[in-house]
Protein backbone atom coordinates (compact mmCIF):
# COMPACT_ATOMS: atom_id res chain seq x y z
CA UNK A 1 0.00 0.00 0.00
CA UNK A 2 1.30 3.45 -0.91
CA UNK A 3 2.19 5.76 1.93
CA UNK A 4 -0.22 8.33 3.33
CA UNK A 5 1.33 11.78 3.68
CA UNK A 6 0.05 14.06 6.43
CA UNK A 7 1.37 17.58 5.95
CA UNK A 8 0.66 20.23 8.55
CA UNK A 9 1.64 23.82 8.04
CA UNK A 10 1.51 26.99 10.07
CA UNK A 11 3.58 29.24 12.29
CA UNK A 12 4.00 27.86 15.82
CA UNK A 13 4.90 31.37 16.99
CA UNK A 14 1.46 32.76 16.08
CA UNK A 15 -0.98 31.20 18.53
CA UNK A 16 -3.64 29.13 16.81
CA UNK A 17 -1.67 29.13 13.54
CA UNK A 18 0.21 26.23 15.19
CA UNK A 19 -2.81 23.89 14.81
CA UNK A 20 -1.41 22.11 11.72
CA UNK A 21 2.03 21.36 13.19
CA UNK A 22 0.46 20.48 16.58
CA UNK A 23 -1.83 17.91 14.97
CA UNK A 24 1.07 16.45 12.99
CA UNK A 25 3.04 16.12 16.23
CA UNK A 26 0.22 14.17 17.88
CA UNK A 27 -0.14 11.77 14.97
CA UNK A 28 3.62 11.30 14.56
CA UNK A 29 3.89 10.14 18.19
CA UNK A 30 1.49 7.29 17.35
CA UNK A 31 3.93 5.78 14.81
CA UNK A 32 1.18 4.54 12.48
CA UNK A 33 2.54 2.19 9.81
CA UNK A 34 2.34 3.62 6.30
CA UNK A 35 1.79 7.20 7.51
CA UNK A 36 4.44 9.87 6.97
CA UNK A 37 4.10 13.06 8.99
CA UNK A 38 5.66 16.32 7.85
CA UNK A 39 5.23 19.97 8.68
CA UNK A 40 6.55 23.33 7.64
CA UNK A 41 5.65 26.97 8.18
CA UNK A 42 4.15 27.20 4.68
CA UNK A 43 3.75 25.20 1.49
CA UNK A 44 6.38 25.82 -1.16
CA UNK A 45 6.96 24.48 -4.66
CA UNK A 46 9.68 22.16 -3.32
CA UNK A 47 6.97 20.17 -1.53
CA UNK A 48 5.87 18.61 -4.84
CA UNK A 49 8.64 16.06 -4.25
CA UNK A 50 6.93 14.99 -1.01
CA UNK A 51 3.81 14.16 -3.01
CA UNK A 52 5.75 12.04 -5.53
CA UNK A 53 6.29 9.24 -3.02
CA UNK A 54 2.78 9.02 -1.59
CA UNK A 55 -0.49 7.45 -2.61
CA UNK A 56 -2.70 9.98 -0.83
CA UNK A 57 -2.17 13.24 1.06
CA UNK A 58 -3.88 15.23 3.79
CA UNK A 59 -2.93 18.87 4.27
CA UNK A 60 -3.72 20.34 7.68
CA UNK A 61 -3.90 24.06 8.42
CA UNK A 62 -5.45 26.49 10.88
CA UNK A 63 -8.25 28.65 9.53
CA UNK A 64 -10.08 31.55 11.11
CA UNK A 65 -12.92 31.53 8.59
CA UNK A 66 -14.22 27.96 8.67
CA UNK A 67 -16.87 26.69 11.07
CA UNK A 68 -15.61 24.88 14.14
CA UNK A 69 -14.30 22.47 14.95
CA UNK A 70 -12.95 21.88 11.43
CA UNK A 71 -13.72 21.61 7.72
CA UNK A 72 -12.66 18.55 5.72
CA UNK A 73 -12.63 18.72 1.90
CA UNK A 74 -11.14 17.08 -1.17
CA UNK A 75 -8.69 19.14 -3.23
CA UNK A 76 -8.14 19.59 -6.93
CA UNK A 77 -5.24 21.11 -8.83
CA UNK A 78 -5.70 24.81 -9.57
CA UNK A 79 -3.35 27.54 -10.65
CA UNK A 80 -4.04 30.47 -8.38
CA UNK A 81 -2.34 33.66 -7.24
CA UNK A 82 -0.13 31.78 -4.80
CA UNK A 83 1.52 29.85 -7.66
CA UNK A 84 4.33 32.40 -8.04
CA UNK A 85 4.68 33.50 -4.42
CA UNK A 86 6.90 32.17 -1.66
CA UNK A 87 3.92 30.38 -0.07
CA UNK A 88 1.42 28.25 -1.96
CA UNK A 89 -2.09 26.90 -1.43
CA UNK A 90 -2.51 23.12 -1.54
CA UNK A 91 -4.41 23.51 -4.83
CA UNK A 92 -1.49 25.38 -6.39
CA UNK A 93 0.91 22.72 -5.10
CA UNK A 94 -1.15 20.02 -6.84
CA UNK A 95 -1.07 22.11 -10.02
CA UNK A 96 2.72 22.44 -9.73
CA UNK A 97 2.96 18.65 -9.29
CA UNK A 98 1.17 18.22 -12.63
CA UNK A 99 3.58 20.67 -14.26
CA UNK A 100 6.68 18.98 -12.81
CA UNK A 101 5.71 15.31 -13.24
CA UNK A 102 3.34 15.49 -16.23
CA UNK A 103 0.58 13.63 -14.38
CA UNK A 104 -2.03 14.30 -11.73
CA UNK A 105 -0.97 14.38 -8.10
CA UNK A 106 -2.22 11.63 -5.80
CA UNK A 107 -5.64 12.20 -4.24
CA UNK A 108 -5.38 15.03 -1.72
CA UNK A 109 -7.59 16.44 1.01
CA UNK A 110 -7.54 19.51 3.23
CA UNK A 111 -8.40 19.68 6.91
CA UNK A 112 -8.91 23.26 8.05
CA UNK A 113 -9.02 23.45 11.85
CA UNK A 114 -10.81 26.47 13.28
CA UNK A 115 -8.49 28.88 15.04
CA UNK A 116 -9.25 32.16 16.78
CA UNK A 117 -6.09 33.91 18.02
CA UNK A 118 -3.18 34.36 15.60
CA UNK A 119 -1.15 37.06 17.34
CA UNK A 120 2.62 36.84 17.43
CA UNK A 121 3.64 35.09 20.65
CA UNK A 122 0.08 34.05 21.55
CA UNK A 123 -0.36 30.57 23.05
CA UNK A 124 -2.82 28.09 21.56
CA UNK A 125 -6.29 29.27 22.62
CA UNK A 126 -8.56 27.01 24.66
CA UNK A 127 -11.22 26.98 21.92
CA UNK A 128 -8.62 26.03 19.28
CA UNK A 129 -7.27 23.29 21.57
CA UNK A 130 -10.76 21.78 21.75
CA UNK A 131 -10.99 21.91 17.94
CA UNK A 132 -7.57 20.28 17.75
CA UNK A 133 -8.81 17.38 19.89
CA UNK A 134 -11.79 16.85 17.56
CA UNK A 135 -9.57 17.06 14.48
CA UNK A 136 -7.10 14.58 15.98
CA UNK A 137 -9.90 12.04 16.45
CA UNK A 138 -10.91 12.45 12.80
CA UNK A 139 -7.33 12.13 11.52
CA UNK A 140 -6.65 9.04 13.65
CA UNK A 141 -9.69 7.38 12.11
CA UNK A 142 -8.64 8.41 8.61
CA UNK A 143 -5.15 6.99 9.19
CA UNK A 144 -6.56 3.67 10.36
CA UNK A 145 -8.64 3.39 7.18
CA UNK A 146 -6.96 5.45 4.45
CA UNK A 147 -9.17 4.14 1.66
CA UNK A 148 -10.55 6.78 -0.68
CA UNK A 149 -14.03 5.35 -0.13
CA UNK A 150 -13.77 5.92 3.64
CA UNK A 151 -12.44 9.44 3.20
CA UNK A 152 -15.14 10.36 0.68
CA UNK A 153 -17.82 8.97 3.00
CA UNK A 154 -16.43 11.30 5.65
CA UNK A 155 -16.81 14.22 3.21
CA UNK A 156 -20.49 13.40 2.90
CA UNK A 157 -20.94 13.19 6.67
CA UNK A 158 -21.40 9.43 6.63
CA UNK A 159 -18.10 8.39 8.16
CA UNK A 160 -17.71 7.30 11.77
CA UNK A 161 -15.40 9.64 13.65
Amino acid sequence: MAKLLLFGYGNPGRGDDALGPELIGRIARLHIAGVECQNDMQLQVEHVTDLAECGQALFIDADMSCAGPFDFSELGAAKDGSYTSHAMTPNALLHAFRQVYGKDAPPAFLLRVRGYDFGLGDPLSDRAAANLDAAARLVCGLCMDASLQRWRRELNGKGAV
